[in-house]
């Protein structure tokens, strides 16, 4: 049966009407695929080289213990925004004699082939032939593969069943963030120490070679845990179409706008159903912890704002670029259909005003806990968040205008450039320099806080005058409505 499978597949592949942009999609990732196995059997083979030269003087199993904890927390991470869940369409099987077993089975070994399941072979397995089977025996370095196995495979279906939980509710996609990010920031802070706990937990691994069995035990527990759920929710909208109860379509916050806000409660709904613009905005909390990258603690001790000014700009302005750049795009499937029926156009540019508002509100709030660093990056926080709604807002919409390019919100959006082009790339200039070109003056006769209050300025000048850019771009919309609409045809 798996054969049939995926012979099925195959031929819908070949047979579908994209078929040259997902070969060229395909390519492009082979290449980034051979790429990171590259660098992981170099990383794999060097290891021991390379931990001597970077800790001289330190066990260099014991450094290595206190890695592989850090290496699965990080792939954890990424996989939760880049591993795609993998689906069937399953409906012109289900009134086939098959067993509901059968299609589970194909769906979890399918999921096993992610690259991200090999990418531990490739780093982990050299260093345990090379340095832990001489070291500390046969029996230890299969047990340490074992664990290595063992993790890939719980991170696998621990990340699949979050992301088919969430598809009913975010709320366990926010938990699963919640809890990666969590960590990262108590071994940040020092609270607790990833690398410490790593250490144990394979030192004891070395000295009772079969507790490997408790990791193996728990990624066995996620995997049933995985089945299970699928087993009993086939027809979720991953799989199938599922027969959802009708619910109210309003969200009570937005009742208080109007027809305004009835329009971004539909699009809301857009964004949280279809996985490509819904790993869009989650990719602005991702990157909420963008800021431990560039706020050290000498350039926040110095007030160098301009240098910590980008991971300001990019953290609280990140759901309106990432999901702007596409804008009008998202609709572009039913975008004949907006033009047909009878909305006014200025609430229709009203509501995506209202949304990246709110999108760019929830996620400075978020990226308070910054404060806990230093009180000015609450400051500068705020100046960026004025300059994302008054002028980055005003900025993706106008460039929306321009965009007359579709894009499928069903697929997947790691490597997924479908809808991309010159448009999204000159977007990016102006959203990234000019807040720089604002502080410089001000830097460069060292009065870093007048230059941050030249950009919350800024900003908030440009939120007075919104009623007026709304205008524009409505007047804009509508001269190119119909030229928007032939390229979303084509």
């Amino acid at each position: 049966m798996l054969s049939t499978f995926l012979n099925h597949q195959w031929k819908d592949f070949w047979r579908s009407r994209n078929k040259t942009g997902s070969i060229a999609a395909q390519l492009l990732l082979g290449f980034f695929v051979l790429y990171f196995l590259a660098i992981a059997i170099g990383a794999g083979f060097g290891m021991p080289v390379l931990i001597e030269k970077i800790f001289p003087g330190k066990n260099v199993i014991e450094v290595f213990n206190g890695f592989i904890l850090y290496y699965f927390l990080f792939d954890l991470a990424i996989r939760t925004q880049m591993q795609e869940l993998p689906t069937l369409s399953i409906v012109p099987y289900l009134h086939l004699n098959i067993k509901r077993k059968t299609i589970i089975n194909f769906l979890n070994t399918k999921s096993i082939s992610s690259i991200f399941n090999f990418l531990p072979f490739f780093v982990f397995f050299p260093f345990c032939f090379i340095k832990i089977g001489p070291t500390l025996g046969f029996l230890t370095a299969s047990m340490y593969i074992l664990s290595v196995i063992s993790l890939a495979i719980f991170n696998n279906f621990f990340v699949l069943y979050i992301k088919r939980k969430a598809i009913n509710n975010i709320a366990y996609f926010a938990g699963g963030m919640g809890i990666i990010a969590g960590l990262a920031a108590l071994d940040y802070f020092h609270i607790i120490s990833v690398r410490d706990a790593s250490n144990f937990v394979f030192l004891q691994v070395a000295k009772y070679p079969f507790l490997a069995l408790i990791l193996t035990l728990a990624a066995g527990l996620m995997f049933k845990l995985n089945s299970d759920y699928l087993s009993a929710n086939l027809y979720t909208e991953e799989l199938s179409t599922k027969n959802e109860k009708k619910v109210s379509t309003d969200y009570a916050f937005l009742n208080r706008f109007g027809k305004v806000g009835e329009l971004a409660a539909i699009e809301l709904k857009l964004i949280l159903r279809h996985k490509r613009s819904r790993s869009s905005v989650m990719m602005g909390f991702f990157f909420l912890f963008y800021g431990f990258i560039f706020y050290r603690k000498e350039l926040i001790d110095s007030d160098s704002f301009g240098k910590m000014l980008f991971a300001a700009v990019f953290m609280t302005g990140i759901g309106i670029l990432t999901y702007g750049q596409f804008m009008f795009a998202w609709q572009s499937s039913h975008f004949d259909g907006l033009l047909a029926n009878k909305i006014n156009f200025k609430d229709f540019i009203k509501a995506k005003f209202l949304l990246f508002t709110i999108s760019a509100t929830v996620i400075t709030i978020l990226s308070s806990f910054y404060g806990f660093l230093s009180w000015k990056l609450l400051v500068l926080h705020l100046a960026a968040y004025l300059y994302n709604v008054g002028f980055g807002t005003v900025m993706v919409l106008y460039f929306a205008t321009l965009n007359y390019k579709p894009i499928d919100i069903t697929k997947r959006a790691a490597f997924n450039f479908q809808g991309t082009g010159a448009t999204q790339m000159v977007m990016g200039l102006p959203f990234i320099f000019i807040p720089i070109l604002l502080y410089l003056p001000f830097g460069l006769i060292n009065k870093p806080y007048l230059g941050v209050l030249c950009i919350g300025a800024f900003g908030l000048i440009m939120l007075f005058m919104r009623n007026f850019w709304i205008n524009l771009i409505t007047k804009l919309f509508e001269q190119k409505r119909y030229k928007i609409a032939e390229g979303f045809r084509a």
